[in-house]
C-alpha cells in the first residue's frame, strides 16, 4: 500500500515532467527536450506529485486518517510555497537578467542569465494538479 502510493507519486512527477516540452510545443511553437528536467512550467510537477501523494492517503487511510490531515497541510504548504516564493525570485531572476543584458551593453561585461522559470502560476498548479488527479485515478 505504501509503496503503491510512493510509486504512483514518482510515477506522476515523471509524467508532469514528460508533458513539458510537448506543452511548449504547442504554446511556444519549439520543442525543446532539455524542459523535461527543468524546474517551473507548465504542468507544475510538485503539485502533480503532491495531489497524488494526498490521493493515495485519502484512498488508503481514508480522509478522517491523521496521516491525511499532514498529508494534505503538507502538499497545501508545497503548493503555496512553488507558487509563491519560487515565482518572485523567478520574478527577480527576469529583472536581473535585464539589468545585466544593459551592463553587457554598455560596459562589455560577460555573465551568465539566471534561470527565469523557477516557481509556478495557478494555470501550470492547475495543470499538475489535473495530472496528478488523473494518474492516481489510473493508479489507484
Amino acid at each position: 500500500m505504501v509503496h503503491q502510493i510512493g510509486i504512483a507519486a514518482l510515477v506522476s512527477a515523471v509524467a508532469a515532467q514528460v508533458l513539458k516540452p510537448f506543452i511548449d510545443l504547442v504554446q511556444r511553437r519549439g520543442f525543446n527536450v532539455v524542459r523535461m528536467i527543468d524546474s517551473g512550467g507548465m504542468p507544475s510537477s510538485h503539485t502533480s506529485l503532491v495531489t497524488t501523494l494526498t490521493t493515495g492517503v485519502a484512498v488508503y487511510q481514508g480522509v478522517h486518517s491523521p496521516l491525511f490531515g499532514i498529508s494534505l497541510i503538507f502538499s497545501l504548504y508545497f503548493i503555496f510555497e512553488a507558487t509563491g516564493l519560487r515565482q518572485e525570485v523567478g520574478n527577480q531572476a527576469r529583472v536581473l537578467n535585464e539589468i545585466i543584458e544593459k551592463a553587457r551593453e554598455t560596459h562589455h561585461i560577460n555573465s551568465e542569465e539566471l534561470q527565469e522559470l523557477i516557481g509556478h502560476t495557478w494555470a501550470e498548479v492547475t495543470g499538475g494538479f489535473i495530472v496528478g488527479l488523473i494518474v492516481a485515478l489510473v493508479m489507484y
